[in-house]
């Protein structure tokens, strides 16, 4: 299995709030991407690679990145020889590709047949979360069908849903469909669906397929990989993996509370996510 880690975000609300807070506190972290921002320890990706490494789950690792921070990323990776970082040549937020456009170009870039493990650069999750037992599900599942592919999920507040991709899902643990945004009315369903996906090789034609479909849509129809997700639902088999929670870094407020959950209440570093 590969693992593509998504890191080519401009991440402009989290700037937004480093550079409109009057405290003078985070001007560390003015221009730092979102991926590279220390959390306890570390650069947050860097759980991730020592995670991928010290389970065994991927034999290969992919980040793809933007022009702006390409340097940044090349600098953090001489840590990890392993690594291979791809640049996606854009350097604003309005002319970004999108993170669907940037699996296809890691897919062809690293000319990528195994199936792959999909991870957004600004997420980590809670200590239940476990590489290997994703791993263990995948393969269950691909030795019924190859064609059947994984996502998580994990319970959210009724005032949440409509943050969220919010999957409905079967007795079997089958995806039925995402919805997203949804009103709490919506749906019974208060699955959130965060950004770590396991794609079967024969899904990988399809990122061309939906991004065709897409290609005269707003950059945020084909952004999102949520939105290929539920694009994906109806045609290839989508099964859930349920973890009890996860960090999303997206503003200043989510940043500080992930790093303080690392500094507080991470119980084992060595294992976290093994």
């Amino acid at each position: 299995m590969k693992a593509v880690i998504l890191a080519a975000g401009f991440g402009t609300r989290l700037q937004r709030d480093v550079s409109s807070d009057a405290s003078g506190r985070f001007g560390h972290l003015i221009g730092v991407p979102k991926p590279l921002l220390p959390v306890a320890q570390c650069p947050l990706i860097s759980y991730w690679i020592r995670a991928l490494r010290r389970s065994g789950t991927a034999d290969g690792i992919y980040v793809v990145t933007n022009a702006l921070h390409h340097a940044a990323f090349q600098q953090w990776a001489e840590e990890f020889p392993d690594v291979q970082v791809l640049c996606d040549q854009t350097r604003t937020n309005e002319e970004r590709l999108g993170a669907v456009a940037c699996l296809q170009l890691a897919v062809r870039h690293f000319h990528i047949r195994d199936r792959v493990m999909v991870i957004g650069g600004d997420t980590l999750f809670r200590e239940d979360f476990s590489l290997r037992a994703v791993e263990q599900r995948v393969c269950e599942l691909q030795a019924e069908s190859e064609d059947s592919c994984l996502v998580l999920s994990y319970r959210c507040r009724d005032q949440e849903t409509q943050k969220y991709g919010i999957l409905e899902v079967e007795e079997n643990l089958r995806v039925r469909c995402m919805k997203e945004k949804p009103q709490p009315s919506e749906t019974e369903s208060r699955r959130a669906c965060p950004c770590f996906y396991v794609f079967s090789s024969s899904s990988f034609p399809l990122l061309h397929a939906f991004l065709e479909e897409k290609k005269d849509a707003p950059i945020e129809a084909r952004d999102a990989p949520g939105n290929f997700v539920s694009w994906l639902i109806p045609r290839k088999p989508v099964y859930v993996l349920e973890v009890s929670g996860r960090f999303d870094v997206g503003n200043l407020p989510s940043y500080l509370e992930c790093d303080r959950y690392f500094r507080e209440e991470l119980q084992e570093v060595q294992s976290y996510m093994v």
